[in-house]
């Protein structure tokens, strides 16, 4: 099983696919001419606008869901295994792929939005839904809800689950079973509340967990400033093969760097749109700017708070392609939280351990509560209205997975995590690669509304846009309700 797991791994993150996923976002970028840039304004005044219903969440409630999966185990062993078999350098292709991903987050987000519909009273959508309606792949959009389902209910929980549980070990010396256990419990809490507990809790939580670990990797990068030119100098020179010690790492910081990056950030990876349904907007141009600064927030501002406290104070290592340490400050030390501990405890003695284990709780605990939602829109597209039972089933599995990652081995937590997210990768990239124009019209339509000093609103039928039924048919209802 093991072999199995690693070889479809190499498969689906192979070199061929890394540069793939780069020139998909690349194209995006150019497509929209560079909305992640131009847009930034929008981006952070969109994510106050807006108020829930009793159909959806507000923009900020879906953004802390999205980044609810967005903020995980990935912005801190995620960062330490890059930089452990990428080296400094593959910081600098996380940033990358942060800012080109952005537009496809945007492409996907709109998408959802635009071809979200209404089920049991409560916005749903996603790549399922946009794949069925936008491109009329129904064997497509199935096969895409399905490995969502398998990704997000079973292989994906134990990644977070395990670096919950080692992080609770390492520091607190608590038995894996025990964490696994209390896990559970918190999580059933919260999933059997639905959507709205959901939102609300993330809404609660995410920001203040980010602002917390970014203010901590700001007071260890103000305490070892002088270092700065050196470090950043150092990602630079390593990301493109100038530095003497990591010159021979360049593909492999390019790899680790854009994997990583992605499976953080999420991308167009197919998990963003579905919290991006649930928006209550007058527009879908709007969320998916709000879901673009989501990427921003998760890989400019956390995952490069994880990388500059372990680089600003030494505490890594690297490996050579053949097993070699390049650089080994950490004898002993597997590639991991353990990183971050460190760095923390190089500059404020016993706080480390204590710090990412309680952050590592609460950033993989809100991404497995964001997981069961994205399951749960998936069973809803799969099962339609009959829902009740599958739902109740998805919740045991989900939450039986989540034990079981806790007390598993590391190796195969990400093993699993990696292939679950490489198989819902390409499925969503080639359904928005297919389907990006209605996205694009709808940028170009709220770009035009806004030059005319008006709040956007959407009519897909003076777009020339299909099958956007919510849109169609219901949104005017709604808008008379809200107001």
């Amino acid at each position: 099983m093991a072999d199995f797991v690693a070889k479809l791994d190499g498969i689906l993150w192979s070199t061929p696919v890394i540069y793939i996923l780069l020139g998909v976002g690349l194209l995006f970028s150019i497509l929209t001419r560079f909305l992640q840039v131009r847009h930034i304004k929008d981006m952070v005044l969109l994510m106050f606008q807006g108020k829930s219903s009793e159909a959806g969440v507000s923009s900020f409630q879906a953004l802390a869901i999205a980044l609810s999966g967005r903020v995980g185990t990935g912005n801190i062993a995620g960062v330490a295994t890059a930089i452990a078999f990428g080296g400094p350098g593959a910081v600098c292709w996380m940033w990358v792929i942060a800012f080109i991903g952005a537009s496809s987050a945007f492409v996907e987000s709109t998408l959802a939005q635009i071809y979200k519909e209404k089920h049991n009273g409560q916005y749903r959508g996603g790549p399922a839904f946009y794949i069925e309606k936008g491109i009329g792949w129904k064997w497509f959009a199935v096969l895409f809800a399905f490995a969502a389902l398998i990704a997000m209910a079973v292989l994906m929980p134990g990644v977070q689950a395990n670096s919950i549980a080692l992080g609770m070990k390492n520091a607190f010396g608590i038995n894996p079973a025990i964490t696994g256990a209390v896990v559970v419990i918190l999580l059933g809490l919260i999933i059997f509340g639905g959507t709205k507990r959901i939102a609300k809790t993330a809404q609660l939580i995410v920001p203040f967990m980010a602002l917390g670990y970014i203010i901590l990797s700001l007071v260890i990068i103000f305490m070892n400033i002088t270092e700065l030119p050196n470090v950043i100098g150092l990602i630079f020179r390593s990301a493109f093969g100038a530095d003497s010690a990591f010159g021979g790492l360049v593909g492999m910081a390019v790899s680790w760097g854009v994997k990583r990056g992605i499976y953080s950030n999420e991308a167009g990876q197919g998990t963003g749109p579905h919290p991006a349904a649930a928006a209550e907007v007058s527009h879908p141009a709007k969320q998916g700017l709000v879901q673009a600064f989501s990427v921003y927030i998760d890989t400019l501002f956390v995952c490069s708070a994880t990388a500059f406290m372990m680089l600003f104070t030494g505490m890594y290592n690297t490996q050579a392609k053949d097993g070699s340490f390049i650089v080994n400050n950490l004898k002993g030390i597997q590639a991991g939280p353990g990183f971050t501990q460190a760095a923390i405890d190089k500059v404020i003695p016993g706080f480390g351990a204590g710090f990412v284990a309680i952050a590592l709780f609460f950033f993989a605990f809100t991404t497995i509560m964001a997981y069961y939602y994205i399951a749960e829109t998936n069973i809803t597209y799969l099962f339609r209205k009959n829902t009740k039972w599958t739902t109740l089933v998805l919740k045991i599995v989900l939450m039986a997975a989540t034990f079981y990652g806790s007390v598993k081995t590391a190796e195969v937590a990400w093993a699993l995590g990696d292939a679950g997210l490489g198989i819902m990768v390409w499925l969503n990239v080639i359904a928005i690669l297919i389907l990006a124009k209605p996205a694009l019209v709808a940028l170009r339509d709220y770009e035009k509304q806004k030059k005319q000093g008006l709040d956007p609103v959407f009519d897909p039928k003076a777009l020339g846009i299909k099958n956007a039924t919510y849109w169609e048919k219901e949104f005017k209802a709604d808008n008379e309700k809200i107001s």
